[in-house]
């Protein structure tokens, strides 16, 4: 299927935590817990060591369900490649920077939808779409920050 400009998007963007490389690198590395610091992340299933299904939806009415597979997992570069299929197809990384005092969380995406609905929606909606995921990322940034200052001694 040939995918329109109005289906795909490339989102990127940094975080800061007050936590170090390693520490955020494990729960990055943990997606069976983000929906327990990720409010948009309803259902994470693991389905193999590197592969499973995730559900998630943000202030838009409509669930996406994504098969996730790690493809490239660096502790030591701080780097976490998974590859999408479903809902969505394509790619997310995570790559981790030490800064003084913690980390800067760089995610990178890049997406096509699949879902037919969304497919047919995205020419016009597009800004919204584009929408729901910066608020999905914000809770992201703000769960991260807050199960990082909670759990930080755990590991």
């Amino acid at each position: 299927m040939k995918d329109s400009r109005a289906s795909r998007f490339r989102f990127h963007g940094d975080w800061e935590v007050a936590a170090p490389p390693p520490a955020v690198y494990a729960v990055l590395n943990r997606p069976e817990d983000y929906p327990r610091w990720w409010p948009q992340v309803r259902e994470v299933v693991r389905t193999g060591p590197d592969t499973g299904h995730c559900r998630f939806r943000s202030f838009l009415p409509f669930d996406l369900h994504v098969t996730v597979r790690a493809t490239r997992r660096e502790p030591a570069a701080g780097v976490l490649e998974i590859a999408l299929s479903g809902d969505l197809d394509g790619w997310l990384r995570w790559t981790l920077i030490p800064l003084e005092g913690g980390t800067r969380v760089r995610h990178e995406q890049d997406t096509a939808l699949r879902k037919p609905l969304l497919r047919r929606l995205a020419p016009v909606a597009r800004p919204a779409f584009a929408a729901n995921h910066a608020v999905m990322m914000r809770a992201g940034h703000r769960g991260l920050r807050a199960w990082l200052g909670v759990h930080l001694d755990d590991g």
